[in-house]
């Protein structure tokens, strides 16, 4: 019988930055006999039946952490296929001296482009990393597997927009610096298109950033539930995008899926997004210029081509499929 060991922070289908797991972990069902699931928090009833959760969340760090190491030790017991760690470093470097002296395969799924010492550490105690591109893992390692983002076609379906007497530009994400919205903000304006950006502000730096924004004459929104973000990108004409190189925002996938055209500074997006659909990271006149072109377009056809690029990389089929041939390797 297969066996994946899966861990994670959360399994919520309404959690504002792991609500995707929830599809990922259905795919991941439909490729191994038994799933389970080792997490901080769950919300019961939203996983197939194959899947097993597993809690070990605590107030106390030391005592999560050994409610963490019990459980994965029961769980290795019948040796697993693998242990697939997502997105916490940390997680991964305390399972390896459990995982790797029984020669069990230990994954590590990580896409962002900050790095740090638990990172580097957790990059040589793993087996394999596993992220969406190369240039969305910021260290240097023959262990990464580029597997695409795992979009959930299904939850974002190609959605048929009705053209309004301005375009409609849309950026989404929380209000930090790096977002790089103050380009957005002013390119939008030079354009004459009307926007609209939404995202919490956790930290005082965002805060900060969210103040700064609005004054420069926009409106800042609040966090989108999870749930509501197809509609949102239904009501609008076109997503932007200015995150920093190496971060790969999930957002511009799930957006390009809807058959929404994605304008975007990062070079990460050039498998979905051609050169006319990116603009340069700090020239808000760039994005101006590509904003008005999109006005000439036929964007419906334009964003079915976005569409197919993120179903054949990026769709959580493949994705699940390239995890279960890492495991297998």
């Amino acid at each position: 019988m297969s066996r994946l060991v899966f861990v994670t922070q959360q399994v919520d289908p309404q959690h504002p930055a792991l609500a995707a797991t929830v599809p990922k972990l259905h795919a991941l069902a439909r490729r191994f006999d038994e799933v389970v699931v080792l997490a901080d928090g769950a919300v019961d009833g939203v996983l197939p039946e194959n899947c097993r959760v597993r809690l070990f969340g605590s107030p106390n760090r030391v005592r999560r952490g050994r409610r963490y190491l019990g459980a994965l030790a029961a769980e290795l017991g019948e040796r697993p296929d693998g242990v697939l760690v997502h997105m916490v470093p940390l997680l991964a470097v305390l399972a390896a001296p459990l995982v790797r002296p029984r020669r069990v395969p230990l994954l590590l799924w990580f896409t962002h482009w900050r790095r740090s010492r638990t990172l580097e550490l957790a990059e040589r105690m793993v087996t394999t990393v596993l992220t969406v591109d190369r240039r969305s893992f910021p260290l240097a390692s023959h262990k990464v597997v580029p597997i695409g983002h795992g979009i959930d076609l299904a939850g974002f379906p190609c959605l048929a927009r009705e053209p309004g007497p301005r375009l409609r530009a849309l950026a989404l994400g929380r209000t930090s610096p790096a977002k790089g919205y103050e380009t957005i903000v002013r390119g939008a304006q030079l354009a004459g298109a009307e926007l609209t950006l939404c995202g919490p502000s956790l930290t005082v730096e965002e805060r900060a950033e969210r103040a700064r924004l609005e004054a420069l004459g926009v409106s800042v929104g609040d966090a989108v539930p999870y749930a509501s973000v197809p509609g949102l990108l239904m009501r609008n004409d076109v997503l932007v995008n200015n995150m920093r190189e190496g971060a790969l925002d999930k957002v511009v996938y799930e957006a390009a899926a809807t058959c929404m055209p994605v304008l975007a500074s990062n070079s990460g997006f050039d498998d979905v997004l051609p050169p006319e659909l990116r603009f340069d990271r700090d020239d808000p006149a760039d994005l101006a210029a590509k904003l008005t072109a999109l006005e000439h377009v036929d964007r419906a056809a334009l964003g079915a081509q976005l569409r197919a690029a993120v179903e054949a990389r990026h769709s959580v089929e493949h994705w699940a499929d390239e995890v279960a041939r890492a495991v297998a390797r």
